[in-house]
């Protein structure tokens, strides 16, 4: 399974942006798909996930600012980003995973930087 991301860049303050994240494989093998984030000298962190069944939860940093869209058909997973603010410069991963003979299975893209200025 690969994840490749792409959409990152610099923004102003303020400006938005949308990451997006095309998958090898099927999306319905997938219980989980979603996009976290590590600043420097931080831990990586969760900004957004969609759970199979139609459940998404967002952190809370990001909570009203941040949409995470799903396509089945394309195998993407998008985040539209707005009102972005210098702290949320990172970089950004997409992440997928499976539920398989009850054992979790995670997959990472290689990440993609977005810079946020002041």
């Amino acid at each position: 399974v690969r994840l490749v991301e792409s959409g990152g860049g610099l923004v102003q303050s303020g400006g938005s942006l949308r990451l997006s994240c095309t998958v090898s494989a099927s999306m319905h093998s997938f219980n989980a798909m979603g996009w976290y984030r590590q600043a420097q000298g931080k831990e990586r962190e969760l900004v957004a996930v969609a759970i199979s069944g139609g459940t998404t939860t967002y952190g809370d940093s990001v909570k009203g600012r941040f949409t995470i869209f799903v396509d089945m058909n394309k195998n993407t997973v998008s985040l539209q980003m707005t009102s972005l603010k210098p702290e949320d410069t990172a970089i950004y991963y997409c992440h997928a995973e499976q539920f398989y003979c009850g054992d979790y299975y995670p997959y990472w893209g290689q990440g993609t930087r977005v810079t946020v200025s002041s």
